[in-house]
C-alpha cells in the first residue's frame, strides 16, 4: 500500500497591513464622538442638590414619592446614613401627611418596618385631591419627622 504524496500548496500573500488613511479616518472619527459627548455632557442641567420630595435629617435622608395632586400609590423610604447592616437596625414607622388652604390633615401610616441595611421602604394609596399638598412622615419612638411639603 502506498501513501500519496502531500498537495504542495502556492505559498500565500503576506498578510495586508491597514493603510495608515484608515487608521487616522478611525482616529478622527473616535476623537469627534468623544468631543460631543463631553459637549453634550458639558450643555446638561445641573443635578438638583436634593431629590425632589426628600428631606436630609441629621442621620438619614426621608423620601416621599407619588403623584402629587391625584390619587395613587405613593411610597416613604428612609435611607440611614452610615449604617451597617445588623447592630444599627432600628425600627421606624412611615406615612404621609395631606393640607389644603383650610386643614391639614392627621398623618396616614403605611406601616411599621425595621430598617435591613440601613433602609425601609413601605408604601400604600393615597386618596388625594388636586388641591392637596402632601409630605413624608416618620416616627421613631416619641420622635417625629418630616419633609417638606409638595404641591401640584
Amino acid at each position: 500500500m502506498s501513501v500519496p504524496a502531500p498537495r504542495r500548496t502556492a505559498s500565500r500573500p503576506p498578510a495586508r497591513r491597514p493603510d495608515a488613511r484608515r487608521d487616522a479616518r478611525r482616529t478622527v472619527v473616535a476623537v469627534a464622538a468623544l468631543c460631543l459627548l463631553a459637549a453634550t455632557a458639558a450643555a446638561a442641567p445641573p443635578a438638583p442638590p436634593e431629590p425632589t420630595g426628600c428631606g436630609d435629617l441629621v442621620r438619614g435622608q426621608l423620601c416621599l414619592r407619588g403623584p402629587v395632586g391625584a390619587a395613587g400609590t405613593y411610597t416613604a423610604a428612609y435611607r440611614r446614613l452610615g449604617a451597617a447592616s445588623g447592630r444599627g437596625e432600628i425600627i421606624v414607622r412611615l406615612g404621609y401627611q395631606r393640607k389644603n388652604d383650610r386643614i391639614t390633615a392627621f398623618p396616614g401610616w403605611f406601616g411599621t418596618r425595621r430598617t435591613q441595611g440601613g433602609a425601609v421602604v413601605l408604601s400604600g394609596r393615597v386618596e388625594m385631591l388636586a388641591d392637596e399638598c402632601i409630605r413624608g412622615v416618620m416616627e421613631r419612638g416619641e420622635t417625629v419627622y418630616v419633609t417638606k411639603w409638595s404641591c401640584s
